[in-house]
Order: C-alpha cells, then sequence, then structure tokens
C-alpha cells in the first residue's frame, strides 16, 4: 500500500501501484478518450471521472456516445497526415469542449512520425475575443496537476497570453478571430470552433465570403506539411465556411467526404434529433441526442416553435440542415402545378433576368417568363439558365423575346425587367446594340436593386400564399422551388431572384389582366366587334388580345 512521507507529503507508490500508475499515464498518452476522463474540462457538464479502466471499462465506454465519437474522430485526425475533419451539432452538446481537450493532448504528446520539430497550434474562431476564451481553457488545463501528472516529463505554461503562449516542450499555440488575419506562425494543426458569430452574420453575402477568404489566405497557408484541420460548428448557412468546402449536393450523411478543396473530410454530423437510417451514433429515426444529460422535453421546446425564425433556428442550428423545408416564406404544398401541355393558350408574358456577369464564377445568369391570365393567376412558361459569357447570356435572352414576341402570337411578351446596379449598367449597353443587330425588341426596365431577400420576393411570395402561382412539372421549375424554400440560407438564389423580379414588376405596371372569357371565345372575325376593334398601347401594361 502507498505510504505518505511526512517531510514532503508526496505519495510513495508501492510497486504494483506505481505499475498501474504507469499504466493510467500511457492509456492517457495514447487515446485522448481517456485523457479526457482524467482531466477536468473547463465548461464540462459535469466533472471528469477518473475511473480506473482496468475495473469499469474502456474510456469510450464511460463516455456519452457523442462524446466518444468526438474524441476518437479527433485522435484520428490529429494521427493522419494532412487529417481533415468536419464536426456538426447542436448547441450544448459539448463539441467545444472537447475540441480544446484534443488540443491539450495534442499539444503535450510526443508528435505522431509525420510531423517534424516543435508543435504548433492555431486555435481560431469568429473574433479574437472567443478564441482567446477558448485558448484560455485549454491553458487552465495545461495548468492543472491532473495534466502534469499524465506526462512522463511534466509540462508546464511558459507563456501564457491568451493569443500566443507556449509550454515547457517547446510546443505553442496562437489564438485569433479569423477575420483579424492569422499571420506568424506555422501550424501543424488548425482548429476552426464556430466561424460563425450568429444569423445576422451568416446572411450577410459579405461577411461569408470574407471568413472563407481568410480561411483560404490567412489560415490554409500557415500549415506545415502533413498539418491536420478540425471545422467544429453548428450550420447556420448552407454556403458558411464549411458549406463552402462541401460538394453541391451534400445530403447531411457523415463519413469520407471528396470536399471541393480537392481533399477527403471525415464529416460527423449529428443533428439533436435523428433523421437518417445511417446516422454516426446509430440512433433511430426520430430519436433525440444525449438523453441522459437532455431529456426529449429539452430539444422539443425548440423543435415546436411555429415562428418563422424558431423553425429555420431548428433545422439549422439544432438539425445541421440549413436550408428548412418550408422553414422560410415559402412552402412547397402553396405551389400550384400544371403538366407542359395543359398551359393556357393566351397569356400576358412578362420576363425577368438575373445576369451572372463572371462566366462559371459560380452564379447562374436566370431568364424567366411568366405570363397571367384572366383569373389575374400567374403561369410559368419558360425558363433559361446557364453560366456562359455576358454575349451568350444577352443572345439566350433575345431568343426568348423572339420566341413570344411578333403578330399571330397566342402569348406575347409585353415587358423584361432587370435588377438596377452595376451589373445592370455592365449588361445593358450589349442588349441594346443586340436588339438593334438582331431586330427583335421588347420594353426593358430596371427595378431599384435591394439586398434583403425576403423584401425582394415579397409581392411573389404574396401570390404563392394567395394559391395564384403555376408552376410545369419540369425540372427548372423543380430548381426553383428548392430555392424559394431554402431562403434565406440556400446555396443559390438566381432562380428566386428572378421570381422576385417577376413579382415586383407585375405590381409596379401591370394594371389590368386579360379577361379570361374573352380569351375563351375572342372575336369573331368580320363582324362588327371586329372591325371596331383597336390594338391598345403596349407601354402601360394595360393590353389586351382578341
Amino acid at each position: 500500500m502507498s505510504q505518505q512521507n511526512p517531510s514532503t507529503t508526496t505519495a510513495i507508490l508501492s510497486p504494483s501501484e506505481a505499475a498501474h500508475e504507469l499504466i493510467r499515464r500511457k492509456r492517457c498518452q495514447t487515446s485522448l478518450s481517456s485523457f479526457v476522463l482524467n482531466v477536468n474540462l473547463p465548461g464540462a457538464p459535469m466533472d471528469a471521472l477518473k475511473p480506473d479502466e482496468d475495473l469499469v471499462g474502456p474510456a469510450a465506454d464511460l463516455l456519452a456516445d457523442h462524446h466518444a465519437l468526438i474524441c476518437e474522430k479527433i485522435q484520428n485526425c490529429m494521427n493522419t497526415p494532412y487529417g481533415r475533419l468536419m464536426m456538426f451539432l447542436p448547441p450544448g452538446s459539448a463539441k467545444s469542449t472537447y475540441g480544446n481537450a484534443g488540443v491539450a493532448w495534442d499539444m503535450s504528446r510526443p508528435p505522431p512520425p509525420h510531423q517534424q520539430g516543435d508543435k504548433r497550434i492555431i486555435l481560431t474562431s469568429y473574433n479574437d475575443k472567443i478564441a482567446h476564451k477558448q485558448s484560455g481553457r485549454i491553458q487552465s488545463m495545461c495548468k492543472s496537476p491532473d495534466y502534469r501528472q499524465i506526462w512522463d516529463d511534466p509540462v508546464t505554461m511558459v507563456t501564457d497570453a491568451k493569443g500566443e503562449w507556449s509550454l515547457s516542450n517547446g510546443a505553442e499555440m496562437l489564438a485569433g478571430g479569423i477575420m483579424s488575419g492569422i499571420t506568424g506562425n506555422r501550424a501543424d494543426g488548425v482548429l476552426i470552433d464556430d466561424p460563425v458569430k450568429n444569423r445576422e452574420d451568416a446572411d450577410s453575402e459579405q461577411i461569408r465570403m470574407k471568413t472563407v477568404d481568410e480561411y483560404n489566405e490567412s489560415v490554409m497557408t500557415r500549415l506545415k506539411p502533413g498539418a491536420w484541420v478540425i471545422i467544429i460548428q453548428t450550420r447556420w448557412h448552407e454556403m458558411d465556411l464549411s458549406g463552402q468546402l462541401l460538394p453541391e449536393k451534400y445530403d447531411g450523411r457523415s463519413g469520407v467526404i471528396r470536399c471541393t478543396d480537392g481533399m477527403d473530410w471525415e464529416v460527423i454530423n449529428i443533428p439533436a434529433k435523428c433523421e437518417r437510417p445511417d446516422d454516426p451514433l446509430g440512433r433511430k429515426p426520430g430519436e433525440y441526442l444525449w438523453t441522459d444529460w437532455f431529456p426529449p422535453r429539452h430539444w422539443q421546446q425548440y423543435e415546436k416553435t411555429n415562428t418563422r425564425e424558431g423553425r429555420r433556428t431548428w433545422s439549422s442550428l439544432y438539425q445541421q440542415r440549413p436550408t428548412p423545408e418550408g422553414g422560410g416564406d415559402f412552402k412547397r404544398e402553396d405551389f400550384n402545378w400544371y403538366d407542359p401541355e395543359d398551359a393556357p393558350m393566351y397569356l400576358y408574358l412578362y420576363g425577368a433576368s438575373d445576369y451572372a456577369v463572371t462566366e462559371d464564377g459560380g452564379d447562374f445568369t436566370e431568364h424567366g417568363v411568366a405570363g397571367i391570365d384572366g383569373n389575374n393567376d400567374l403561369w410559368f412558361i419558360d425558363w433559361w439558365s446557364g453560366q456562359k459569357d455576358p454575349d451568350e447570356t444577352v443572345d439566350a435572352f433575345l431568343d426568348l423575346v423572339d420566341k413570344y414576341t411578333g403578330e399571330g402570337k397566342d402569348r406575347r411578351l409585353v415587358m423584361w425587367a432587370n435588377e438596377g446596379g452595376v451589373i445592370d449598367k455592365a449588361i445593358r449597353p450589349a442588349i441594346n446594340r443586340r436588339m438593334r443587330e438582331r431586330e427583335v425588341f421588347v420594353d426593358v426596365r430596371t427595378l431599384p436593386s435591394m439586398k434583403d431577400k425576403r423584401a425582394k420576393c415579397a409581392s411573389f411570395g404574396a401570390r404563392v400564399s394567395a394559391g395564384t402561382v403555376w408552376l410545369p412539372k419540369v425540372q427548372w421549375a423543380y430548381d426553383l422551388v428548392d430555392q424559394l424554400i431554402a431562403m434565406p440560407a440556400g446555396r443559390y438564389d438566381d432562380k428566386a431572384d428572378v421570381a422576385g423580379l417577376l413579382g415586383r414588376m407585375i405590381d409596379k405596371w401591370v394594371t389590368k389582366a386579360p379577361n379570361r372569357e374573352s380569351k375563351k371565345t375572342g372575336i369573331k372575325p368580320f363582324t362588327q366587334a371586329w372591325l371596331e376593334y383597336e390594338e391598345p398601347r403596349h407601354d402601360t401594361g394595360e393590353v389586351c388580345y382578341r
């Protein structure tokens, strides 16, 4: 049995106790799961257990299922040359706590074979304050007696500034906000914990693109050969940092996924409520996360909300599905569908365009044509979409104009709308030139540019809610609805912008819809009514046809 030396109060271990202690230390040095059970984790929902694994079983079995999985995947990533890991979990799941523990563990253990020299780690978040807070928690672990007792050569703090500090074994940490520019250090590993501050930042295209630029230009350029990268976050927006890396058709699955940067990333997606049969924790659809700590009622208070913002919060932050089905202003069930051959014969047609001036630049140029019937219902008729140079997109627009203008057309195009701003000013000279060259003309009007996606689509949304919008059963129409119901968190919104322009244009300039009866019967040729009929002016939008 152990004895106390009264002069030093240091425990003197028996040979069997010393052997047991060496085994415990070796486990903690080589297993992140064992490590986290033997140190106090700042921010953890409970104290570390410090169990005897020889008696009670492996550490992974003593952790909550998702904590064991987090530790396993972090360890695998840190041990793998060029390891890449994304983890998406809801608030309160302790994902940051175990990410911090992984960094503390990695900084003190001997480097794996693919790493050379003293270890360098970069920790970043959406701003300096949060990055320094996480850095402080890692320091707190490194200063604790439990931590020092794990390593054969006790590791101590050398410098302890929150933004940049080092350990006695030569390991260094640089912590800062991703927007502040990470410079000066090379890195064997990068932990990006919560790169998005809130919904406002997530919905800002400027902030999203700035975050991605800093990731590519400041963070990734600091990597040493073989360095690991871990991103831990909740999904605020489909085009957040992780969304930019994930492939376009990512469907929420977990596993190894080839991403847009050409790297294979291990993706662990754990929603609060299981939705997939291939859940990484083995849950069945409908089962909640970590019910030993959070009973179902905890999760249901977020799930059961009936507000628009509440539905989006549940879908994105808790379910890691940032494009909620029906979570925005549009609901799929509000749209009417028709077979293309059943479209009304007589319609007053209107078109709109959303131009992308850079070929293959990510966005699509979209041209849409829709018509008003005698009941003031809006029927989508035709569409063009492509990533082409400006001349080709202008010709595609004029092809649609030519298709629906001229004498003898049952459906005649009345007006076209573009959104004002820099792109309109850049593209309008080409439109005017090609109209003259092709002798194809239409009244093209400009609507003010709007940044607020909801406001931009409000007029069109009112028509959808009233059940007066009809779409053909074709792929471009299905894609349009997908974009609309995903707003404002969707990856693409070019088609949705065209629908918004059509709604605004019709509300602003169309003052008279065709009479359904007159469209059905027309005017009998060579009758008195036919002789007295006068073709109305088209510039006011108040038009009708025989």
